[in-house]
């Protein structure tokens, strides 16, 4: 499946796009605030081996649609039983603050409720991640909780603050109609 927005084409994520993928993944300043990483090589591989071989939800390449670039992965993980899905993302950070964190993120809300017709959509990040916050705000996503000291921060090696955002369907429908 190939999803695009107005200046990304979301794609696959293959074992092809590994020297992307290890840029941003092995990057201390790029992984601060994620649940991997800094990554090796053998675990960026790992990766890939893992997302072209996952059976639920999918993994997508985010590539700039003039040049074809991959400047990020992400994907919708569902949990098909209750009708929700988790969405996750990264992009390197020399395409932070240009307004793609939120057009990928938009795609993915849309991709989860209208191709994949979830009823509700959830994302954690480290509640200081302020980036990451605003791109789910701007998508219509509402703060639900946070988690004191429940996310360890592998780059600073010590336990922050996880905040959890969500969005029903119901919300997403009435933003988009």
């Amino acid at each position: 499946m190939i999803l695009t927005t107005k200046r990304l084409t979301l794609r696959p994520l293959t074992v092809d796009d590994f020297e992307a993928v290890h840029s941003w993944g092995s990057n201390p300043d790029n992984v601060r605030y994620m649940s991997f990483g800094p990554n090796a090589e053998s675990e960026t591989r790992a990766f890939l081996e893992m997302s072209a071989n996952r059976k639920v939800g999918r993994d997508f390449a985010v590539c700039l649609r003039e040049s074809g670039k991959v400047i990020g992965s992400g994907g919708v993980y569902p949990d098909k039983e209750n009708d929700t899905g988790v969405l996750g993302w990264i992009l390197h950070m020399d395409y932070w603050k240009q307004g793609y964190g939120t057009e990928f993120a938009a795609e993915l809300i849309r991709y989860g409720f209208e191709d994949l017709k979830l009823r509700r959509l959830t994302a954690p990040c480290a509640a200081v991640n302020y980036g990451s916050c605003r791109v789910m705000e701007r998508n219509g996503m509402r703060r639900e909780a946070t988690h004191v000291k429940a996310f360890w921060a592998r780059v600073d090696k010590k336990w922050i603050d996880e905040a959890v955002y969500a969005i029903l369907a119901d919300e997403y429908f009435e933003r988009v109609v």
